[in-house]
């Protein structure tokens, strides 16, 4: 598996695996078979009310703990911030099971975004988080956040594919350190993704499929991604793109797809913003 190094030393691997919207019930069989296929880098947040299971997943696999990387994410906090991040991380390390992290993020760009920076260095520096850092956090509020702060994030986990593909953010993120990290790398199939001409034809070329094409041009871009799936024979093949390379002038063609725009929701809509805000977890 390949890695990069993050800005604290720490190596995480490029190519991971992740829960969103995979249902509790279902979760801890789809962790099994990924770890059973070689992921070692699991993505999993508050939000996502998983975390119980991918927990019981990594204590079942009998994998060393210090072959893992575990992500999670806090969710918005009300006020006062800094001490309802502490709880917040407390129960999900809770629920994983686990006596560290790896990696904890801040999922949106919203709230007193400072006082939950303040208590995740704090949780940085007790060694209880490995490396922390952001997601969904656009240019702008990345800066504000590096230029305020004692600790730069090491991860920004943000919308990332071939009709969004984020490269004046990604190079922000390298003149500062910041490793890019994508989620939605499939575009969930959007534009028709799968069947798209362009992708259709280079994975012909190499023999492979359009996700292993998608997720072999994140890479070479050195973007993180986590591919999600509860079928094994996807989790199979999505890790199955180690043994070959796209070209610069395929590269230079997946560029050409790039809209500039999301494809999900834009985490600058005011309705968007009031909504996310608003939203909080139960228990």
């Amino acid at each position: 598996m390949q890695t990069v190094t993050l800005n604290t030393g720490t190596r995480m691997p490029i190519l991971g695996f992740g829960v969103y919207q995979i249902p509790p019930e279902q979760t801890e069989r789809a962790v099994a078979d990924a770890l059973a296929a070689g992921y070692r880098l699991l993505d999993t947040a508050a939000a996502y009310g998983n975390e119980e299971a991918v927990g019981r997943a990594i204590r079942s696999s009998g994998i060393p703990r210090d072959e893992l990387f575990v992500t999670t994410k806090l969710w918005v906090q009300d006020a006062p911030a800094e001490p309802n991040t502490r709880r917040a991380f407390e129960k999900s390390l809770g629920k994983l099971g686990l006596d560290h992290l790896d990696l904890y993020l801040i999922h949106q760009p919203y709230g007193d975004v400072y006082g939950q920076w303040r208590a995740t260095e704090g949780l940085y520096r007790e060694g209880l988080a490995k490396a922390i850092g952001v997601a969904n956090f656009y240019p702008d509020r990345l800066l504000d956040l590096i230029l305020n702060n004692d600790v730069t994030p090491a991860v920004n986990q943000i919308e990332a594919h071939p009709f969004f593909q984020r490269t004046t953010d990604q190079e922000l993120m390298r003149e500062h350190g910041v490793q890019i990290q994508a989620w939605g790398g499939f575009a969930e199939g959007r534009n028709n993704l799968f069947t798209h001409p362009v992708l259709s034809d280079i994975a012909k070329q190499h023999g492979k499929s359009v996700a292993q094409v998608v997720l072999r041009w994140l890479i070479q871009r050195d973007v993180v991604t986590i591919p999600k799936s509860v079928r094994p024979e996807r989790m199979a093949e999505n890790i199955d793109v180690f043994d070959f390379e796209l070209t610069d002038d395929q590269l230079a063609t997946i560029a050409t797809l790039d809209t500039g725009a999301t494809v999900f929701f834009d985490h600058h809509d005011p309705a968007m913003v009031d909504w996310l805000s608003k939203r909080r977890l139960d228990g």
